[in-house]
């Protein structure tokens, strides 16, 4: 058991029945009343982030959870299978588990949180960008860039972002995964 005292960003805390991740807290002192902590949680089970106060001093219960490096190997009826980079076990996960599952392709690294007491799975964390090459878009024009105009491109996953127009099929770009957006093309 541990107290208010103890909240930090990342920590996980068994809430309700459920777990949820701290993602912004603050510690309030009124010139009149008790203290509390007002947080914002976010749910590992659904990703909803909900709003909470806690009085100051109260009892919380701390979860366990565990950070493992995972590599991505394939999809079928399943989910998506990956092998842990250390002990070679493989495990499947569901896909709403997983952050970012368009941008996933074959030996890319993930992190997987497991909650260390029941050894489940709560989710799957990709890199926060990805190199992906390009396998088709459109053909670019020169001098068309003084509008900042975008056009869809599709990646190696199927995934589809929009990228600048002078961005052409075969080069690798990175792709931020949080948002899905165009980052910038990657030289090689």
């Amino acid at each position: 058991m541990a107290t208010t005292a103890d909240i930090r960003n990342g920590l996980v805390i068994d809430f309700n029945n459920h777990l949820f991740a701290v993602v912004e807290f603050q510690h309030v002192k009124p010139g009149k009343g008790a203290a509390f902590v007002r947080t914002k949680l976010k749910s590992l089970r659904t990703g909803r982030v909900i709003a909470n106060t806690f009085n100051s001093g109260e009892k919380i219960d701390i979860a366990r959870v565990e950070r493992r490096p995972h590599q991505y190997l394939f999809k079928d009826d399943i989910g998506y299978h990956f092998m842990h980079l250390e002990t070679f076990e493989q495990i499947a996960i569901p896909e709403e588990l997983i952050s970012a599952p368009q941008f996933l392709k074959e030996g890319q690294e993930v992190e997987i949180v497991f909650h260390a007491d029941t050894e489940t799975p709560l989710n799957c964390d990709l890199p926060a960008y990805v190199e992906l090459t390009i396998t088709y878009t459109e053909p670019g024009f020169r001098g068309n860039t003084a509008t900042n105009a975008m056009k869809d491109a599709t990646l190696e996953t199927s995934a589809v972002v929009k990228v600048p127009l002078f961005i052409n099929t075969g080069e690798t770009i990175r792709v931020d995964t949080r948002t899905g957006e165009y980052g910038e093309r990657v030289k090689g």
